[in-house]
């Protein structure tokens, strides 16, 4: 009996000192540096937990001492970090597959299709039109997209909402966001594709996006 009962608080204390050591670890998930994913996959090596990212890339997960996570999403490589006895937050920076599949996962996550482009709003490859016949990356845009304006150098998608702030879309070059002013630099005949997006595809670029978002991609 007594040894039953010595048993029984071991165990009891093994349970107490494990619920110890788990604990919540919150975070953000970005791409591009600081553009927040929404819906990617945060998994705990140990307690075995799942969760997802919300609107604002954010997540909270339950975790072990010395526990890894790994976080994964459509059309972005996969990453596991480990986290260390005193982490409570975690930011990770997710990085995009190459691949016109994966970036077609990454604007939408699965949203988005070739055979879809409501969210995505436009698109234009090198295959369907003749990029070098034009001066500029400007005059391209303004001549290919309609309702897409050119206003001092910002392009500006979704018209005039602000009176006092920026009106121009977001610019993502090869991945990566972008100044207006980069532009003039390429020629269009350098350019394979441009997406125009609006309303829900630009939903995923967070506020940054709210504008719209011009994605271009060079050869």
């Amino acid at each position: 009996m007594k040894t039953t009962y010595i048993l029984l608080l071991a165990l009891i204390g093994t349970f107490i000192n494990s619920a110890a050591q788990d604990r919540i670890v919150n975070g953000i998930v970005t791409a591009f540096d600081n553009i927040p994913l929404y819906g990617v996959s945060i998994k705990s090596g140990n307690t075995k937990k799942v969760t997802a990212t919300d609107s604002t890339g954010r997540f909270s997960i339950s975790c072990a001492a010395g526990d890894k996570i790994i976080i994964t999403a459509d059309g972005f490589y996969r990453q596991k970090i480990t986290l260390g006895a005193g982490t409570k937050f975690a930011a990770v920076n997710l990085k995009m597959k190459p691949g016109e599949k994966n970036r077609e996962y990454a604007i939408g996550y699965g949203k988005v299709s070739e055979s879809n482009k409501l969210y995505a709003g436009s698109n234009l490859t090198d295959k369907d039109a003749d990029f070098a016949s034009y001066s500029n990356v400007y005059d391209l845009i303004h001549a290919r997209f309609p309702g897409v304006q050119v206003k001092n150098g910002e392009i500006i998608i979704r018209g005039t909402q602000s009176f006092t702030g920026s009106n121009s879309a977001l610019i993502i070059l090869n991945n990566m966001p972008v100044d207006n002013t980069v532009l003039s630099g390429i020629r269009p005949k350098e350019i394979k594709s441009i997406d125009i997006m609006r309303d829900g595809g630009a939903a995923v670029y967070g506020s940054r996006g709210a504008n719209g978002v011009v994605i271009i991609d060079t050869k």
